[in-house]
């Protein structure tokens, strides 16, 4: 009796402990981390399962937690497996409901659609996505959803407007996949935009009609591009491309100058509408709304200021997220702001780790595949890192008995190098630079883009019906002209970027993990996230990049040699070959990386190790000839050639199955790694 009495509170104790976790929060921080487990074990799968797991493994889920409710300390397992089976089966859902048809062929002839998007290709073309596609020859049920179509050459014929139906001849192809195995699957982001092909016209695009903008979205989408006009009009130079850029999201006026060295300065961010701008607006709106009932005390009195604020911030934001364009990042940033101006009203503390947790756990159910972008990871990290420093700052009490204005000045500090060091690291793995200078600039652009940028906005809005905008527009051209002169000075510095070779596929989950357990974990075995961002560098650091890559079409290759990569060709391929030298860190360019072997652009003779490998591209080959080239190599790359000869070699037919090669010499042989080899089996894969 003794023995059961007391192990019955042992047992309610245990239970207890759960339970208080679970209600103050310490637990419920971590749940958009398990979702987001599930969601990543959903795309690192090389196998698409069968649709109905997802209905099965959501109800186990939803069920553990209410089978172990008495159970005590596994309650908390419970819910982290039923939130990674809710996250598994979220992206599972997801992938089927986007699943649109996708070009089989490459396709050249008529292409007519309505006009559902506008912008820029990296090369400045205009580029128009188009919905309700028709094309030649193609079945309705085969025809992709959309179509992104590149203008080449001059457009006398057409000014694109949201809702036009236009007309053109031009070349559309399936998506491509990764440039190398691993790289980034541009396949994939097409699948979840439901863009079934992508092309070009350099024949004059027609009008076939009018705009017919009926529909809400393309009715706000016309309104975006009215605003534009009308910013850059009031606003000319570069400063108006940077005003329309922050407020509609419209960057193809911005000249390819300043944005290197936007980017090169680490102020890049400032153009994407995401959290900064979304909280720097209805911040503002905020502080004005209240400023207002201040200066009139029986209003003040009588109403709530601050949750009236909120509200008015609120409806701010839902207009920012409009006429923005309600790309994923600003979703993403209004979700957050959402979060935090509900809680003002509800009385609570805006700026938590559970405001947080709520907005990745409402993005991540809107759209699991932003997880694998840098705009989901970086936005999170760098709020909630800012979060955790300042809330231990604040429990701290590090800065009691300040003076206001240090307070406000080490509050800016604080923020910019936080923001910078959590970012840094996935900012790197994406895109292969580091801003080396980026919190200098920062520091000197992110308070004018908070003090003179955003509340030159506001006003502009304000006095819009007086006919008085150009008030606000011109303090919002004294801020912009700031910001793109820092960011000018700071990229002309020599050190001012650097080039990061790409890891491998390890050191991100790590870099989520160690991040996680440094903000997240409420006592000191938050420091075990110190020591697994030092494992995922040590890996980092480690990475060696592929002996030879070989493209999807078979035309390019690029061998890595002590000088750097060595391409065989100048020209050509132009985007595989710079996202090579990108991921390698290479500053060169195609032409510079040709020259610096003896390759030609038909043939090359490569030894790696004890292999030869032999590329050749003639389109036909006697069998004599074959039969010598193979004695002569332990592997051949014949693009051009569809038959497979009697020994080791990549055809055109093998191309298309394998899609972009890596081989590297290994103590076993040549190894091959292929992309669909990583990628496996999915619904994106063609």
């Amino acid at each position: 009796m003794v023995e059961t009495s007391a192990a019955k509170p042992t047992f309610h104790a245990s239970r207890g402990m759960a339970v208080q976790a679970l209600a103050r929060g310490h637990f419920f921080i971590w749940l958009p981390v398990f979702f987001a487990c599930g969601v990543g074990c959903y795309f690192a799968l090389r196998v698409e399962p069968d649709w109905r797991i997802y209905p099965t493994l959501m109800a186990a889920g939803l069920a553990l937690p209410l089978a172990l409710r008495h159970m005590g300390a596994a309650l908390p397992v419970a819910w982290t497996l039923c939130f990674v089976a809710l996250g598994f089966s979220v992206a599972g859902f997801q992938a089927h409901r986007v699943a649109a048809p996708i070009l089989e062929y490459r396709y050249y002839g008529p292409i007519e659609g309505r006009v559902v998007g506008i912008d820029r290709s990296a090369s400045g073309k205009l580029r128009l996505t188009l919905d309700k596609v028709r094309l030649d020859r193609v079945a309705p049920a085969k025809r992709p959803e959309r179509v992104r179509v590149s203008l080449h050459g001059e457009q006398p014929y057409l000014d694109p407007k949201p809702g036009q139906i236009v007309m053109m001849t031009g070349h559309l192809s399936p998506p491509s996949g990764p440039v190398e195995p691993g790289g980034f699957d541009f396949q994939r982001h097409a699948f979840f935009a439901q863009l079934g092909g992508v092309g070009y016209t350099r024949t004059p695009a027609l009008l076939q009609s009018p705009a017919d903008n009926r529909a809400a979205r393309l009715r706000i989408f016309q309104i975006r591009m009215t605003l534009s006009a009308a910013i850059t009009s009031r606003l000319p130079g570069r400063e108006g491309a940077f005003a329309t850029a922050i407020l509609t999201g419209d960057r193809s006026s911005i000249d390819q100058t300043a944005l290197d060295a936007l980017r090169a300065s680490n102020l890049a961010h400032l153009l994407a509408i995401s959290g900064l701008h979304m909280g720097l607006l209805t911040g503002v709106v905020f502080a004005m709304v209240r400023l207002g009932f201040a200066l009139h005390q029986p209003s003040a009195m009588r109403a709530n200021p601050k949750k009236i604020a909120a509200v008015v911030a609120f409806f701010a934001g839902v207009t920012y997220l409009a006429l923005s364009g309600a790309n994923v990042a600003t979703q993403r940033a209004f979700v957050m702001v959402a979060v935090m101006l509900l809680a003002v009203c509800l009385d609570r503390r805006a700026l938590t780790l559970r405001a947080v947790a709520v907005a990745a756990l409402i993005v991540l159910v809107i759209s699991p595949d932003s997880l694998a972008g840098p705009g989901f990871q970086m936005s999170f990290a760098a709020t909630t890192a800012l979060v955790a420093v300042f809330a231990e700052i604040r429990d701290r009490q590090l800065m009691i008995g300040w003076p206001k204005w240090a307070r406000n000045v080490a509050s800016l500090v604080i923020s910019s190098a936080i923001a910078g060091v959590a970012t840094a690291p996935f900012g790197a793995l994406h895109f292969n630079q580091m801003a080396q200078w980026g919190l200098v600039a920062n520091l000197a652009s992110v308070p004018v883009m908070g003090l003179v940028v955003m509340p030159g906005a506001v006003l502009a809005a304000v006095l819009t019906p007086f006919g008085l905008e150009q008030l606000g527009l011109e303090i919002m051209r004294l801020g912009l002209r700031w910001i793109l002169f820092v960011a000018e000075t700071v990229a002309s510095w020599d050190t001012a970027l650097r080039l990061i070779p790409s890891p491998g596929p390890i050191v991100l989950p790590l870099l989520g993990l160690g991040g996680a357990l440094l903000c997240l974990l409420q006592s000191r075995l938050r420091l075990s996230g110190a020591l697994v961002l030092v494992l995922a560098g040590w890996l980092w650091s480690m990475t060696e990049r592929p002996d030879l890559l070989v493209s999807d079409t078979g035309t390019l290759i690029g061998l890595n040699s002590p000088k750097g990569r060595v391409l065989n060709k100048p020209k050509g391929d132009g985007f595989v070959a710079g996202a090579w030298l990108e991921n390698d860190g290479d500053s060169a360019d195609q032409e510079r990386a040709s020259a610096r072997g003896d390759f030609t652009r038909n043939e090359a003779r490569i030894r790696l190790g004890a292999h030869m490998v032999h590329f050749l591209t003639e389109k036909e080959i006697t069998p004599t000839d074959l039969s010598q080239f193979c004695a002569k190599a332990d592997l051949l790359i014949l693009p051009n050639i569809a038959e497979q000869p009697d020994c080791a070699a990549i055809t055109r037919s093998t191309l298309r199955q394998s899609g972009s090669l890596a081989i590297s010499d290994t103590e076993t042989g040549l190894g091959i790694v292929t992309s669909n080899d990583v990628r496996g089996a999915r619904l994106w894969v063609r």
